[in-house]
């Protein structure tokens, strides 16, 4: 059976979902294939189910600290995993619903089953056929397994162990990464024993030094064992426990969870029928309007290069339906995606570390200062974390920005508006902060880079 459609979105993620509302949008009868659950792995199995689980973590620690504080509460708090469990299903199921109807609003058909591309780039979807002069592929990734482990038992990859619904004993994870770092963190306050390997130097490898030397002195300080510069030569699954052989070294543990990347999830999907071309990494090859090589068929998100990051695709299935739409899109700056690490503290950044910068050979000025220098993070309690703004000195330019804070997230978004607005740090440095704000960290930040730091 045959149908047809204006266009076609290939996977129900943050790319493909809002993709698919755009093309509605401007005027496009547009479908959407899933061939799992709406939402796609971001609301399901990752950016969502840990964060909230995240957010159990972060609130265990808060009734821990009550005392500081003059609260006081009858015995030590307990996390019951049982309900952080529900919570975190009646989460998922929350904004997969929202999705759901956010799709029915704009008139957008959901088409359930596993897509292929055909020789003419159409969608075929079991029996039904979705002709289409636009296809967008929003397929994201799927998870690599390291040093010959298969997935299954006591061997998980980071979806299964953010949806477990009980906590190891002891846990090792394997990449200190974002991912490894939040699931490290999580797990920690919740009283599992967990041990963190990486195979570079330092955790949070992607980061500014200063940023991932913090974030493990904190890491030690709450008991996480760090492993770093180590080289794995099997993970095995021994039936009561997993194996982690390291070079001279055997580490038993309950639990061990994956957290090493991830490849696109192309397999199955036709692209070479279809003459869709993949680069030497596997990834599919895209402009900068994310245009294949296939005309009419345009890839976002995890498929294509750039960082794995749920808003990154959003915003590029921003761009390619509109692109598809015959509009002139604005393409993304791929050196300017902000990113978050949720751990405790938060990572934030965008744009170049300092490292980077110098090599690129710019005439770098470093605005650094504690997070503790401003009063906010005084009164609330968690003072650990800086602000370190990276720019040029000639033209006043924000090359990067890199915060480690129990906020983080909220401080680097000030960052992002002022870069994208053309500001520099000579601009944010006279902007007005309400007090007391762990914000105001920022402006002093941007005043050291400005050579006039007043708390510091």
């Amino acid at each position: 059976m045959s149908e047809r459609f204006d266009c076609v979105i290939v996977g129900s993620g943050p790319g493909g979902y809002v993709a698919a509302i755009r093309a509605a949008q401007l005027g496009l009868r547009t479908a959407i294939v899933e061939k799992g659950k709406i939402g796609g792995r971001c609301l399901n199995e990752a950016c969502i189910p840990a964060k909230t689980v995240l957010r159990s973590a972060e609130v265990l620690d808060e009734a821990r600290k009550a005392a500081d504080y003059g609260v006081r509460i009858a015995g030590e708090p307990e996390v019951d995993y049982t309900r952080v469990a529900a919570r975190r299903d009646e989460v998922i199921a929350s904004l997969t619903g929202g999705v759901s109807m956010l799709l029915r609003k704009n008139g957008v058909e959901v088409v359930e089953g596993t897509a292929r591309l055909d020789a003419a780039a159409n969608v075929v979807v079991g029996e039904r056929t979705l002709e289409t002069d636009r296809v967008v592929l929003a397929c994201g990734s799927r998870p690599k397994a390291v040093a010959g482990a298969q997935f299954g038992g006591r061997i998980a990859d980071t979806a299964a162990t953010w949806l477990s619904g009980e906590l190891p004993r002891s846990l090792c994870v394997v990449g200190a990464g974002a991912s490894g770092c939040e699931i490290a963190s999580a797990f920690r306050r919740f009283g599992v024993e967990v041990t963190l390997i990486e195979a570079l130097e330092r955790i949070l490898p992607a980061e500014d030094e200063d940023s991932s030397r913090l974030v493990a002195r904190e890491f030690k300080r709450i008991g996480i064992d760090l492993r770093t510069g180590a080289q794995i030569e099997a993970i095995e699954d021994r039936g009561d426990r997993a194996v982690v052989v390291l070079a001279g070294e055997e580490l038993s543990f309950e639990l061990v969870c994956i957290a090493a990347g991830r490849a696109p999830d192309v397999e199955g999907l036709g692209l070479d029928a279809a003459g869709v071309e993949l680069d030497e990494r596997g990834l599919v090859r895209v402009d900068e309007r994310l245009r294949t090589s296939r005309e009419g068929v345009w890839a976002i998100g995890d498929m294509v290069r750039g960082p794995a990051l749920a808003h990154k695709a959003s915003e590029e299935g921003i761009v390619a339906v509109e692109d598809a739409a015959g509009r002139d899109p604005e393409p993304l700056d791929l050196a300017f995606v902000p990113s978050v690490t949720f751990c405790h503290p938060q990572v934030a950044s965008f744009g170049m570390t300092e490292a980077e910068a110098r090599a690129a050979g710019h005439d770098v000025v470093v605005g650094k200062v504690p997070i503790g220098a401003v009063g906010a993070p005084t009164v609330y309690g968690d003072r650990a974390g800086l602000v370190k703004i990276v720019g040029d000195r000639r033209y006043g330019e924000l090359l990067g920005a890199h915060v480690v804070s129990a906020k983080a997230a909220e401080l680097l978004e000030e960052l992002v508006v002022a870069r994208e607005l053309e500001g520099g740090y000579p601009e944010l440095a006279r902007i007005v902060h309400p007090h007391p704000v762990f914000a105001e960290a920022v402006a002093e930040a941007a005043r050291a880079a400005d050579g006039w730091l007043i708390h510091g």
